[in-house]
């Protein structure tokens, strides 16, 4: 079993920046994927940021340039730097792992992030 535990959510002003954490407990690998989803109101969940297994990074094309996703493996924890925030990045953003021992991915409880104009 794998627990996510997310923080740094907010209420930020547009060109702000924000700092997400999210950090797993339970049976965690350093080759499980780890990343950021986000899903605003009236939309689906989509890709923010991820490491895959392979140690690869993935972006969303709206957040090139202005997000940037680390992980501390020490800690089992995932960052996402969020940088010249706008206001189509609120959403409620989510922390996912998924783990090539399991069949099925695990998610945060999610945490708002609220972009001001």
């Amino acid at each position: 079993q794998v627990q996510l535990v997310e923080s740094g959510g907010g209420l930020v002003q547009a060109g702000g920046s924000l700092r997400l954490s999210c950090a797993a407990s339970g049976r965690v690998f350093g080759s499980d994927a780890m990343g950021w989803y986000r899903q605003a109101p009236g939309k689906q969940r989509s890709l923010v940021a991820a490491f895959t297994t392979g140690g690869n990074t993935n972006y969303a094309d709206s957040v090139k340039g202005r997000f940037t996703i680390s992980r501390d493996n020490a800690k089992n924890t995932v960052y996402l730097q969020m940088n010249s925030l706008k206001p189509e990045d609120t959403a409620v953003y989510y922390c996912n792992l998924q783990s090539i021992y399991s069949p099925y991915p695990y998610w945060g409880q999610g945490t708002q992030v609220t972009v001001s104009s």
